[in-house]
């Protein structure tokens, strides 16, 4: 069964045209390495022709793993977003209790998380940590560094 994961529509849009960048461009370029490859020859000693088959067949796991993501996929109405708790999509102030550096991220979906943008992913530790909680609680986050406690100072739209 796979897993239904949410996205903004411009994470989506982007998975889309990634997908179709893969269809119509790559198949068609690995597509054609593969004739030439075919064209020379014996292909029982083809080292061109066997590295084009296997671009050929990890081009389409992937296509086939990115359909599927798409397939499953859910886009969030960032307008209905509760601020009360951190879910998805919230923008969330939060302060490292041990040393009280403040630092703000957005939770978003695997495939779109971006740190240099702030954007961490909801299955990260810290995402997961931060899930469900309120302004005021303590997240108790268990991170390779050891555990970690941040206090949620604010909760907003992303």
């Amino acid at each position: 069964m796979s897993q239904i994961t949410y996205y903004t529509q411009e994470g989506l849009d982007r998975l889309k045209k990634e997908l179709h960048e893969m269809k119509t461009v790559q198949r068609v370029a690995i597509s054609n390495q593969i004739a030439e490859a075919r064209d020379k020859g014996d292909l029982s000693e083809n080292a061109e022709y066997d590295a084009a088959k296997e671009a050929q067949g990890l081009l389409e796991m992937k296509i086939s793993k990115l359909d599927t993501i798409i397939s499953n996929a859910r886009v969030i109405d960032e307008s209905t977003i509760d601020n009360s708790k951190v879910f998805i999509l919230s923008k969330v102030h939060i302060k490292n209790v041990a040393n009280g550096m403040e630092v703000e991220y957005t939770l978003v979906a695997e495939n779109e998380a971006d740190l240099k943008a702030k954007k961490i992913s909801m299955d990260s530790p810290i995402g997961k940590g931060l899930l469900g909680k309120a302004i005021g609680d303590i997240a108790e986050i268990t991170t390779p560094n050891g555990n970690m406690k941040f206090e949620i100072l604010n909760i907003s739209r992303g």
